[in-house]
């Protein structure tokens, strides 16, 4: 018996390219919908095979080489963590992995353990956001809150995470605070995993929610409203991208 996730392939949704995020998400079924999409969408998928993975790779490569930075590949990816990739056709336009606590730790702990060990023990669900790239041909906010949204319904929709931790170079912090709501959760730091200046931001996955239910799914709001949200999907499209990740575990 062929299950939903087989059948569907490892494409999660298709978005079109043309559109903001007039999202095309499909009741993938039996049907494998986004396995027979035209060539005018952007597909989200999962990297969860070996090629997968390495052209995600070779785009984090690409373009953390690009501003200097040393950076490893993607591994297999243990039972805590999920890689979702953007393809515009067979060439990855942007990736992003979303990795959920365990004993085995966060990424950002190496170099922030006094912070993450009072978000834990403050009773912080915590989960990180990793391994970011865009392609820099793609100025897409559509295409970033694709995978941002996805990463955001693995960790909180189905991994029950409440707070969400990422490294951003400090360059960047203002983008995050402004369109997502991040905060400052430490003091900028050299990452010498990177070879980069870093600093830790913190997002409450509450506010991300409650954010969502707002504005999902209304791109027409984005030149009103300062924010990634209306570019998200909508609370309905949720659900059907939860489901179609949930038959593919």
């Amino acid at each position: 018996m062929v299950s939903r996730a087989a059948a569907g392939g490892d494409t999660i949704v298709a978005i079109p390219r043309a559109r903001k995020l007039q999202t095309l998400v499909h009741d993938l079924g039996e049907s494998a919908a986004g396995e027979s999409t035209q060539n005018n969408q952007i597909k989200i998928r999962l990297a969860n095979s070996g090629g997968h993975r390495s052209k995600a790779s070779y785009l984090i490569k690409t373009r953390y080489a690009w501003r200097g930075y040393k950076v490893s590949s993607l591994a297999n990816n243990p039972a805590n963590r999920m890689t979702v990739a953007a393809f515009d056709g067979d060439r990855p336009i942007a990736t992003i992995t979303v990795g959920v606590d365990s004993p085995a730790g966060l990424a950002v702990e190496s170099l922030y353990p006094a912070e993450v060990k009072a978000l834990r023990t403050s009773g912080c669900s915590l989960c990180e956001f990793t391994k970011l790239a865009v392609d820099n041909m793609v100025r897409s906010k559509a295409v970033l809150a694709a995978i941002f949204h996805l990463a955001y319904i693995y960790a909180h929709r189905m991994r029950l995470c409440t707070d969400l931790l990422i490294e951003v170079n400090p360059r960047h912090v203002k983008f995050y605070e402004t369109m997502l709501g991040f905060t400052t959760c430490g003091e900028e730091k050299m990452d010498p995993r990177v070879n980069a200046p870093a600093l830790l931001l913190r997002l409450d996955l509450s506010y991300a929610k409650a954010q969502i239910a707002r504005l999902g799914g209304h791109a027409e709001l984005a030149g009103e409203i300062r924010l990634l949200y209306p570019y998200f999907f909508s609370t309905l499209e949720e659900k059907g991208i939860e489901g179609r990740l949930r038959a593919m575990e």
